[in-house]
């Protein structure tokens, strides 16, 4: 059964409290219990611009694209549902990117959505809203999400792709530093993708400006940035440096079929 609309206005109305329950996963007793309740066997995966490879790539009319994932799993599902809306947004207020580009949600599961919330749609316009996303300037993450089978009333999670059309200001997942290491170990960067600080880093901070989702690029002491290890791929600081001295690369070849491995496990869309 699908969940009653009066969860979602409840939700919207606590989400601003969001780093704070995310600290309560800190705590022992309490932290096993949201685990096995809110996130077992989430697996996420942040994807990069396909703007900012092409831009740094030496052979760009060569190279796959993290989007060409997505068009993927949108052309093989068995069924396709996009919200009417992006209920961060929406509970954020957010005036920087627009507020009907919502979810998509893949697989058999997206039949038990509560149809006031959106719409089962085509594999053409899945592809047009996604990419329609992609030119607004958002960023995308795909997986499983138990959080999604939770408040939309679906499931298994097995039977439900999320794809998140996430804004850097509004995102949920800017709740990440604060969770347990366990649960935030499972919302990743794509495989292979590594971001690099130039020697032409000039510390003017701009890449710390809310620029990342997770907090992971800081000021060192010799004046410059520097990006920790729980970055997660997505590449915004790469499109905010003025000087242009944060690079991403693709390390991993295999990065596509990986990927696509490894989102098929977690979830069958067919």
């Amino acid at each position: 059964m699908s969940q009653p609309m009066w969860l979602v206005s409840l939700l919207k109305k606590y989400f601003p409290y969001r780093f704070k329950i995310a600290r309560l996963t800190r705590v022992p007793v309490i932290g096993k219990w949201m685990d096995e309740i809110m996130f077992k066997e989430d697996d996420i995966i942040y994807l990069p611009k396909d703007t900012v490879i092409i831009h740094q790539s030496l052979h760009p009319e060569n190279i796959l694209l993290p989007s060409q994932i997505v068009d993927l799993f949108i052309a093989k599902a068995s069924h396709r549902w996009i919200m009417n809306s992006c209920i961060c947004r929406e509970a954020a207020g957010c005036t920087d990117f627009p507020h009907e580009f919502g979810c998509v949600f893949l697989g058999e599961a997206v039949l038990k959505i509560n149809p006031k919330l959106g719409r089962l749609v085509t594999k053409e316009e899945a592809l047009a809203h996604v990419h329609k996303c992609q030119q607004a300037g958002l960023f995308q993450m795909i997986g499983r999400d138990k959080l999604d089978t939770l408040w939309l009333g679906t499931g298994p999670g097995s039977k439900l792709l999320t794809i998140c059309n996430c804004c850097p200001c509004c995102c949920l997942f800017k709740m990440m530093p604060d969770l347990n290491e366990e649960i935030n170990a499972r919302v990743t960067r794509m495989p292979g993708v590594e971001l690099k600080v130039l020697d032409t880093c000039q510390g003017c901070g701009a890449c710390t400006e809310g620029a990342c989702f997770v907090n992971a690029i800081h000021m060192g002491e010799d004046g410059k940035a520097f990006i920790k290890a729980d970055c997660r791929g997505c590449g915004h600081c790469v499109e905010v440096c003025p000087t242009a001295s944060i690079e991403l690369h693709i390390e991993n070849p295999e990065f596509y079929e990986d990927t696509i491995k490894r989102l098929s496990a977690a979830v069958d869309v067919t």
